[in-house]
Order: structure tokens, then C-alpha cells, then sequence
């Protein structure tokens, strides 16, 4: 069986084997919407004309900047620059106007509309090559200045002293969502977005236009690839693999683009300081599947189907942690395990309508269903001791024993939600100005059970939560209270949210004193109620966001961009915002409210002809109506109410180098401070005040072995407040953990790619080819998320023991494309 499935395969490789390129197709028009025949369209070292329709098609190979020219007699000639990627479809509809005084070139440059917008473009190509315990968009996104995680096994980000709550992601234009139960980085497992799907990556970091959603710290916009030919790609390691399969008809109505994805972070669990049965399953598929039956419409199927099955049966626990002249040992013996379910189901169909070069209409109606179930019981005995440090003796072995107790956690939680949504949008251009408009309508069906409770017994004597009132003083007097659990919360929530938002903006390209500028502003407003049953509602509630942006190219010789954006960003509050640490709802939550201010430049330079860009930002931000929560590895819990005022401000540097020609690398800085005043208690630090961030992304090759390339991924990231027991008041214990720092390391041996070919028979049915060594935690620091806290017995002194991250593992890959 296996043998004819090889057999199979390759043939298939061989018969469908062709180079990589890409398409650019459109359609050519005058001034009143007639279409020009005979136009000649040049690209690289081809050329076509258009027909009588005035449409055009040309097959290329890919390369960053692209000169795409039209010329026609009686015609002004126009140069368009774009960036071309592989099995890219680009669509590109082009007007021409006559010459009024003397002809001139019109030359349109899409890399500057987004650095105008303030838009970091992220390169797909890079995405796949950058090593990572997590690989994909969110693993090179935190390499970006003001994007922070201190868990490597999680894809959750949080930007600029926001949360994983306040991020927008889109696919193709339609907004994704993020498992609800999650609680720690190793329970994920894979993110909505398939990086081999991927063509175009967008990333905005604050002062987003109105036509994104509301949330309030950043946007990512991901589209993904309309192929034009048979292709695929396959990727294997011992982490996982993928498979992606690229299809369309030969009349390129059609095309479909479909993934499999398959994850296990076993390897990296089992590098912590837990023995552990770890039986994770993290099963994905999606398909995009694309209908062009004329030049005026296109019809899209988005589909996505995954399955995470989480098991996780701990054994045995050791930990060393403490000074050297107070070093400790905890040893944790386990029984009980833990299984959890997440399995969604996505779908959404788009429709764009485009009846000339000046407008556009689009439509999209997408379901979202998720259905989450966390069950676990484990309960832990330990023991913790001095650590001798007599080098003579029985060094590094525990001497005496001052803590004993044991724990005994229970869960049952099940999350089932069913978010549906319809939508209609606009772009009408004309000449250098543009307006869009959307309305969205989105109805959410959430039903909820939460049962969680804590026993801690400490050297035989059940603890009662510290906050109990009945007086504790075991073991030196009897409790004579009622015998409580530790902790102990039950709920059972239906909710209902109907919501209503929309946004208009508005968009100019001019030239002030021979200096290019842009700006744009905008609306967006946002209307919606809350039914939770068993709790009473309040009116419904409407928030009105403006924003603007405004960009400047002066005419100098340095190439420079300045640019001024902000405006409210108001975060109407999702299920999760709703629902307080004690479980209940509070359906009258306000939206959180932040305004933005952003002062940026960006400025390209050469050194030795080697080309650099310079990124720099400055941003403050006020926030009003602040839902306060706690932070525990990925969990987020809220206090349900809006009585905290906040602030953010700080600065990124991001400098971009091609040390190697064609090979992007960068350094990032970022300060930040964020605070928050709770029921006018003072200020003190949010949970994501993290104040130094640094990151490189670096590639390179060896010169004498050029087939050879290194990808570096290394971070560091200065203390996070945390670590305290979920129970205290945060007023009273402000703990950070330990600095983050890591560095991922991928050494790549190309046997074929577009710089390299090869005559080797077995190479030719394949694009690339590529064998992978990767090294994570390179220098093996001990990174924490959180402390686990144990008594001991006699001091009453509660240790914080450290729950350490993943050590340093090893892996390899391979990856295939054809």
C-alpha cells in the first residue's frame, strides 16, 4: 500500500512539475469607461496587447518592485510598481488618459500607499523561514517593536499595552476568532491563519483607519493566494506538517487553494521541568475556493474545519529555584489527568461586484461556530525543602523538608458559541480620491458552563481562601470554620449579543508644494444589546469612533515619510469581557475606550549600496471605561465592570537591512508604560507593562557553502507584572516574573529553489527542495509564565515556585514545493 501511494504521489509531481510564476491580469480603460484595444503591457521581458474588451493576461515570475508599463498611441503611458509573489493572482485594472500640455509618465507605486498608511508589510516567503516553537504570522510578528509574548508555545500577541483581546485578524477581509477556554500556550495548538496559503501580509500597530473593526490595539490583515496553475507545497518535522494543494481550470475562472495542517507540541512540552503524558492532536483543514465568472464578478468560499484534542496526564515535577544561599527544591508527585476538546467549524462566502474601474461593491455573509470542552481532575502532592550546599556533602540534595501539602483541581467547562455575520461594502475612486463605506450586522449565541474548584491541604490541615472571614491559624490552633474549598466557582450563562456597526472614511493622495501627501479620514459607529438570561439589561448602547491619518513624502533628496494618525477606538465588549471572575454577567459592561495618538517616519537609505530603512514611532494613548482583568499564561478573567481609567505611551525603532542582497533582515527596540487606577486607588502597573522589548530577525548564508542559510529568531523582553496568586489584590502585591529571553536558531540546506537549479533527475518535478535543522532556546534559558505558590508549614511564607517554559529542543524539517 504504502509503496503504490509513493508511487502515486511522485507521479503526480512529475506530470504536474512546472516553474513558479505568477499572473497579472486586468482590464484597460479611457477616461469614459471605453475599453482600449491594442494597448501594449510590458512586464519583465513580456509583453501583450489587449484585446478588443481591453482585457489583458501576462504569466511572470515573481520579484519585489515589478515594473508593469501600458503604452498606447494618443495615450498617456502609466508605470505601475508591485510587488510580485509566487502562484500570486493580481488583478489590475488600469485607466488611461489623453495628454493635455506634453506626455508624461504616470508611475503608481502601491509601496508607498502603505507607507503612507503607517502599514508594515510582512513577506510570506519570510514567514515560512524563520524558525520558531510556534512557526507562522504571529511567530515574526513579535520580532516586530511594540508587539509582546512572553510564551513561546502560544500564537497570542499583545501590542503596545493592549491584551490578546484587543487584536483584530482578518482573512480575505472577513474577521476570525480565537478559541474561547484556552488557558495555556500548550493547549492551543494551531492558529486560524495557514502560512503556506499565504500572499499578502499587513500588520498596523495603532492609528488604523475606520474601516477596520473595533478593537483597540492592532490589525492583521492577512489575504490569501489565488492560484493560477497546479501546484502544491508539502511540509514535514518532527512538530507536524502540512500539505497545500494549488488548483485552477485552464480558462482561470476557477481556482482552489486547499491546506492541511497537522501539529503535536509533545517535543517541547516534555522539555519542561514536568514529566508528563502529553497526547496532544491538533488537526486543521482549510480551503479557499474562487469563481470569476466575468471580469466584473467574483465569488469566494472560505472553509475552515479544525479539531485540537488536548491530553495531558502529569507524572512528576522538580523544581530548583531560590539563591545560592537559599536554594530550595519542590517535588510534585501527580495523579489525574486532563482532557480537553476544541473543535471549530468556519465558512464564508464573498461576492465582489465591480462595474467599472471607479467602484466596487462586495458582500459576505460567514458562520462561526465553536464548540469547547476543558475536563480535568489532577491532584498533586508535594514536598519542598533546603537544598544542602555543603560541597563536601550531599550537595545540591534536600536536607529537611518545610513545606508538605497537597492540591486537588477540578474542571468541567463547556463553551459552545455560534457567531453569524452579513455584511455589504464600497469603493467608489475617482482620480487620486477614494471612499469606502460598510455595514455589519452580527448576531452571537453563547451558551456557557463554568465549574472550577481548588482543595489545598497543607501538612494535613484543609486552607480555606485567605480572603474567608472565620479566623485560620492552623496548625497551632483548631478551625473551627465550615470547611470550604480553596476556591470554588460554578455558572451557567445563556447570552445573546446583536450588534450593528458600520464606518465611512475617506481617502486623497495629493502634492503640496511638490511635496506628496495623503490623508484620510473617517467613522466607524457601533450599536448593540446584551440578553443574558437571568440578569437585567439596561438600554442598548452606541459608540461613534472618528479617526484620521495624514502623511507626508517631502520633495528631498533624503527618501523620508512623515506621518500624523489617531482617533478613538472604542472595544464594545465581547462574552468574555462580560462574564466576571466570580462567573456571572454583567450585561451592561460599557465599551473600553481608547484614543491614539501616533507620530511616525520611516526613511530609506544605502549604506555601500546596501539598501536600509529606518522605522520610528512615537504613540500615547488615554483609556477611559477600563474593564480590568488578570492575566495567567494565555487566560484572561475580567472584572466585569468599567471603574479604571488607564494610559499607554512609549517608542519603536525598527531598522530593515538587505545585509545580503534580496534577504531581509531587521533589529527592533521598543519602550512602553502602561498603568491603570482602579476605583481612584492610584496607579499602578497593567498587567502588560512590559517596558524593553528587543528582537532580531536575521538571515544569512555561508559564502562557501551559498546552499547553505541561517535564520535567527531572538528576543528579549524585560519582566512582566505577574506571578502573584490569582486571589490577591493587586494593590498589595506587585510581583514581576523574570526577564524573557530566546533565541531560535534554523540552519537550511536548499537543494533547488530559484537561485539554485539542478540536473539531478529526482529534483525536477520540484520547485524547492529544502532539508532544516533547528535549534530552540539556543543558550536554554529559563524562561516563567507564572508561580505555582506553596506554604510553608511553619513561617507560613508563601514561596513562589517558578513554572518554567521549554528548554532547549531540536527538530527537523522538510519542505517541498512543486
Amino acid at each position: 500500500m504504502r509503496k503504490s501511494t509513493y508511487i502515486i504521489l511522485f507521479t503526480l509531481f512529475t506530470a504536474f512539475g512546472f516553474a513558479q510564476t505568477a499572473q497579472i491580469k486586468g482590464v484597460v480603460l479611457n477616461d469614459f469607461d471605453v475599453p482600449v484595444k491594442d494597448v501594449l503591457v510590458k512586464v519583465q521581458n513580456k509583453q501583450t496587447v489587449t484585446n478588443e474588451n481591453g482585457f489583458y493576461f501576462l504569466e511572470v515570475s515573481p520579484a519585489n518592485n515589478v515594473s508593469i508599463q501600458f503604452q498606447a498611441e494618443n495615450y498617456m503611458p502609466v508605470v505601475y510598481v508591485e510587488n510580485v509573489q509566487e502562484n500570486q493572482a493580481i488583478e489590475l485594472n488600469i485607466r488611461l488618459s489623453q495628454p493635455t500640455e506634453e506626455l508624461k509618465e504616470i508611475v503608481i507605486d502601491q509601496n508607498l500607499k502603505k507607507r503612507f498608511e503607517g502599514t508594515t508589510i510582512i513577506s510570506p516567503d519570510v514567514i515560512r523561514r524563520i524558525p520558531g516553537a510556534n512557526p507562522g504570522v504571529e511567530n515574526l510578528l513579535k520580532t516586530l517593536p511594540g508587539v509582546y509574548s512572553n510564551n513561546e508555545l502560544s500564537t497570542q500577541y499583545a501590542v503596545r499595552g493592549g491584551n490578546y483581546d484587543e487584536n483584530l485578524v482578518y482573512v480575505n477581509n472577513i474577521e476570525v476568532y480565537r478559541p474561547f477556554l484556552i488557558r495555556s500556550g500548550q493547549q492551543e495548538g494551531l492558529s486560524f491563519t495557514n502560512t503556506s496559503m499565504t500572499d499578502k501580509v499587513d500588520f498596523s500597530s495603532g492609528g488604523f483607519q475606520a474601516k477596520y473593526g473595533d478593537k483597540m490595539s492592532s490589525v492583521l490583515d492577512i489575504t490569501y493566494r489565488k492560484p493560477t496553475q497546479f501546484g502544491g507545497q508539502f511540509d514535514a518535522s518532527i512538530l507536524g506538517g502540512g500539505l497545500t494543494v494549488d488548483l485552477a481550470s485552464k480558462n482561470k475562472k476557477w481556482n482552489a487553494i486547499t491546506g492541511f495542517r497537522y501539529r503535536n507540541n509533545a517535543l517541547l512540552v516534555k522539555s519542561q521541568d514536568v514529566d508528563v503524558d502529553y497526547k496532544p492532536r491538533f488537526l486543521d483543514v482549510q480551503s479557499l475556493i474562487t469563481y470569476q465568472p466575468s471580469a466584473k464578478w467574483e465569488w469566494s468560499l472560505l472553509l475552515n474545519a479544525s479539531s485540537n484534542v488536548y491530553e495531558y496526564t502529569p507524572l512528576f515535577k522538580r523544581t530548583k529555584f531560590g539563591t545560592i544561599q537559599d536554594a530550595k527544591e519542590l517535588q510534585v508527585r501527580y495523579q489525574g489527568s486532563e482532557i480537553d476538546q476544541y473543535k471549530t467549524y468556519f465558512s464564508a462566502l464573498k461576492g465582489v461586484f465591480k462595474p467599472n474601474l471607479q467602484n466596487s461593491y462586495s458582500v459576505i455573509a460567514s458562520a462561526y461556530h465553536t464548540k469547547e470542552e476543558e475536563y480535568y481532575d489532577i491532584w498533586g502532592s508535594y514536598a519542598m525543602g533546603n537544598v544542602s550546599g555543603d560541597l563536601g556533602g550531599n550537595a545540591g540534595e534536600v536536607e529537611y523538608t518545610v513545606g508538605l501539602g497537597s492540591q486537588l483541581n477540578h474542571g468541567r467547562n463547556n463553551y459552545d458559541a455560534l457567531i453569524a455575520s452579513a455584511e455589504i461594502s464600497g469603493q467608489h475612486k475617482r482620480n487620486e480620491k477614494e471612499i469606502e463605506w460598510g455595514v455589519r450586522y452580527v448576531s452571537e449565541d453563547i451558551r456557557d458552563r463554568l465549574v472550577e474548584w481548588e482543595v489545598v491541604d497543607s501538612a494535613g490541615f484543609s486552607l480555606a481562601h485567605p480572603y474567608f472571614s472565620t479566623p485560620n491559624n492552623q496548625p497551632y490552633e483548631p478551625y473551627k470554620g465550615q470547611l470550604l474549598p480553596y476556591q470554588n466557582v460554578r455558572a451557567t450563562n445563556f447570552v445573546t449579543i446583536n450588534r450593528l456597526n458600520g464606518y465611512a472614511q475617506y481617502s486623497k493622495r495629493g502634492v503640496i508644494n511638490e511635496h506628496e501627501t495623503f490623508v484620510n479620514f473617517g467613522v466607524r459607529a457601533h450599536y448593540w444589546n446584551v440578553q443574558a438570561e437571568g440578569y437585567q439589561s439596561n438600554n442598548a448602547q452606541v459608540t461613534v469612533s472618528p479617526r484620521m491619518q495624514f502623511a507626508i513624502k517631502p520633495n528631498w533628496e533624503n527618501d523620508m515619510v512623515f506621518r500624523l494618525s489617531g482617533g478613538w477606538y472604542h472595544q464594545p465588549p465581547s462574552y468574555r469581557e462580560l462574564r466576571a471572575m466570580d462567573g456571572s454577567i454583567n450585561p451592561n459592561v460599557k465599551a473600553q475606550q481608547s484614543i491614539h495618538l501616533v507620530f511616525s517616519n520611516d526613511y530609506s537609505f544605502k549604506i555601500k549600496n546596501t539598501p536600509f530603512k529606518l522605522f520610528t514611532e512615537l504613540y500615547y494613548k488615554d483609556i477611559s471605561n477600563v474593564n480590568t482583568y488578570t492575566l495567567e499564561n494565555v487566560r484572561i478573567r475580567y472584572r466585569a465592570d468599567n471603574n479604571a481609567t488607564a494610559y499607554v505611551y512609549g517608542a519603536d525603532a525598527r531598522l530593515n537591512g538587505e545585509i545580503v542582497p534580496g534577504i531581509e533582515s531587521w533589529f527592533s527596540v521598543g519602550y512602553l508604560k502602561t498603568e491603570e487606577n482602579y476605583n481612584n486607588r492610584g496607579f499602578i502597573a497593567r498587567p502588560t507593562d512590559q517596558r524593553l522589548k528587543m528582537a532580531l530577525m536575521f538571515q544569512d548564508y555561508m559564502p562557501t557553502i551559498p546552499n547553505l542559510k541561517l535564520y535567527l529568531n531572538q528576543v528579549y523582553n524585560t519582566a512582566l507584572p505577574g506571578g502573584s496568586p490569582s486571589y490577591v489584590d493587586p494593590y498589595d502585591y506587585q510581583l514581576r516574573l523574570k526577564n524573557y529571553m530566546r533565541t531560535d536558531a534554523g540552519f537550511s540546506y536548499i537543494f533547488k529553489d530559484q537561485t539554485f537549479t539542478s540536473n539531478k533527475k529526482w529534483l525536477q518535478p520540484f520547485e524547492e527542495v529544502a532539508v532544516g535543522f533547528e535549534i530552540y532556546n539556543l543558550f536554554n534559558n529559563e524562561n516563567a509564565i507564572t508561580n505555582t505558590w506553596v506554604r510553608d508549614v511553619y513561617s507560613k511564607v508563601m514561596y513562589a515556585i517558578p513554572n518554567r517554559m521549554t528548554m532547549r529542543t531540536f527538530n527537523l524539517k522538510l519542505n517541498m514545493r512543486w
